[in-house]
């Protein structure tokens, strides 16, 4: 098993720190918008990192490099498509990305949507999938279309069940709120609410979650559910005849939720 160690990130980020196969006092950075709190959590583990892998060009997952680039010279993993200052491998579908000194070796994905360029993380059981897919919702579709991002929600949840989802925002509870508005009665839904609920009273991450789960609650994936259809044509008040209509007016909806 592949540690991983959340660092707290601004209001509600996490920056993810990978410890590596081979030695574990080394580690990959993904997304660091902030240098300060991974540079406190390296101290305190006594940890080394060896590269960073970036998602996406927003300030809040790109901010630190800079900084940590002063400090260490490792290499920066991101989008081809995008604009990134210290990106030193540009990165595009099907792309390898072997991490010499940690053991691991991850695949990249093109998951436009939440911007133009966006890409995501495979390997080893788990995806890094920055503002694409989150527990029990998407991102916002800032640069990209809703077409584009259902296609990228769609190559996600393609991936195996037991695949550990580790997105880049603690915004668990509140998708779960809008969720319930789709689906009131599904009780994989209410039995997930519970369990959130309790991770956030004792002040733990809702992080990771499982491209299985999120498949039975998250209505970002669930265009196609009858439910979800009449609940999004109730609101928007006229009929939905694909899951890609589906899906615009539910993104739609949450923009103003």
């Amino acid at each position: 098993m592949v540690e991983v160690l959340h660092v707290d990130a601004f209001e509600d980020n996490y920056i993810w720190l990978i410890r590596g196969l081979d030695d574990t006092s080394k580690v990959a950075i993904v997304d660091p918008g902030d240098e300060i709190p991974v540079y406190a959590t390296l101290k305190k583990h006594a940890l080394t990192p060896l590269a960073i892998l970036c998602t996406h060009h927003h300030g809040d997952h790109t901010g630190g490099i800079d900084n940590i680039l002063k400090h260490y010279s490792i290499p920066v993993f991101g989008p081809a498509q995008e604009h990134i200052p210290g990106i030193s491998h540009r990165l595009k579908q099907g792309d390898p990305v072997d991490l010499h000194g940690l053991g691991l070796r991850f695949e990249v994905l093109d998951v436009p949507g939440h911007t133009r360029g966006h890409i995501a993380y495979y390997g080893h059981g788990m995806l890094f999938c920055g503002d694409t897919l989150f527990s029990a919702g998407c991102g916002r579709l800032f640069e990209g279309t809703a077409e584009q991002m259902l296609i990228s929600l769609n190559k996600l949840s393609a991936l195996p069940d037991d695949t550990q989802v580790y997105c880049t925002h603690e915004y668990t509870a509140d998708n779960l709120r809008f969720a319930l508005q789709l689906e009131p009665s599904n009780p994989d839904l209410l039995a997930y609410i519970k369990k959130i609920e309790k991770l956030r009273q004792t002040g733990l991450p809702t992080l990771p979650t499982t491209i299985g789960a999120e498949k039975t609650f998250n209505p970002f994936l669930r265009s196609a559910e009858p439910e979800v259809k009449e609940a999004a044509q109730a609101h928007c008040g006229h009929a939905l005849r694909t899951p890609e209509e589906v899906f615009t007016e539910v993104r739609k909806w949450k923009d103003r939720f």
